[in-house]
């Protein structure tokens, strides 16, 4: 049974902020603090006390919360060792492999590069779940503001190569959009169009579409199916590499 309680706050038009809570230590920590008063707030109602503050890439949308947090809890911030100087009041400088303990629980740093030069994400590999920012999205995945297609696929088949039954907590509720792109691209796959139904359905409801599973992801998010010979066939890129693969449909989307 998991050690972790993870609720999700949803903040500004589109973004989720995460609070991450070890219930046998009471530590909490809190994920790409976009703004402070409603994070702050959750926690205190929640009873938590916010001790460490994970962030995946110094996008303001994913940083400016994270002083007036620190000023109200005292938190330690961790984020990139490369991008230590980018993030308000950052603690600790992190690397691939790194781990961070959330009392009981384990966090280990990976480093996941193509949306930021210098992306990680945050593996709670006991408790199957995994904080990736803006690298994969439900359905889809970042831009590449920093990193290189090569890079962003590496990375993403890094996220892809984790337990299938891993929670995949993203920080945007991008996925009916990106719905309509994964059609465009692989229209006659079933369990995307299972999936986008269900987006559909969710949204109408109010409720978010992720957390989703690496599984779930695997089966219908384009970006994750490079290197699958039949969807290569479907783009008449059967004889292409993967990476070249992603970096066309990365294009298409960008225009779509």
């Amino acid at each position: 049974m998991s050690g972790l309680d993870i609720r999700q706050v949803p903040v500004l038009n589109d973004n989720y902020i995460y609070l991450i809570h070890d219930t046998a230590s009471g530590k909490t920590a809190c994920v790409d603090p976009a703004v402070a008063a409603p994070v702050i707030k959750a926690a205190k109602d929640l009873g938590w006390t916010i001790s460490h503050i994970l962030i995946t890439h110094p996008h303001y949308d994913h940083t400016d919360g994270i002083a007036e947090i620190v000023d109200e809890f005292g938190s330690e911030v961790f984020g990139s060792r490369p991008d230590y100087g980018q993030i308000p009041k950052c603690d600790h400088g992190v690397m691939e492999g790194d781990e961070i303990a959330l009392g009981g629980s384990v966090a280990r740093v990976l480093d996941v590069p193509g949306h930021t030069k210098n992306h990680v994400a945050y593996s709670f590999e006991a408790d199957k779940a995994v904080f990736v920012g803006d690298t994969l999205f439900s359905l889809g995945c970042g831009r590449l503001f920093g990193g290189s297609a090569k890079q962003m696929w590496g990375s993403l088949t890094k996220l892809r190569a984790l337990p299938g039954d891993t929670r995949v907590y993203c920080a945007h509720e991008y996925t009916n959009a990106n719905a309509d792109f994964a059609l465009s691209v692989d229209p006659d796959n079933p369990d995307l169009q299972a999936r986008a139904d269900e987006v559909i359905h969710l949204r109408q409801q109010g409720q978010p579409t992720v957390p989703s599973t690496l599984a779930q992801e695997a089966r219908t998010n384009p970006f994750l199916r490079c290197d699958v010979p039949a969807f290569k066939a479907q783009l008449r890129m059967a004889d292409f590499e993967p990476a070249e693969v992603f970096a066309e449909i990365r294009k298409r989307k960008d225009r779509f």
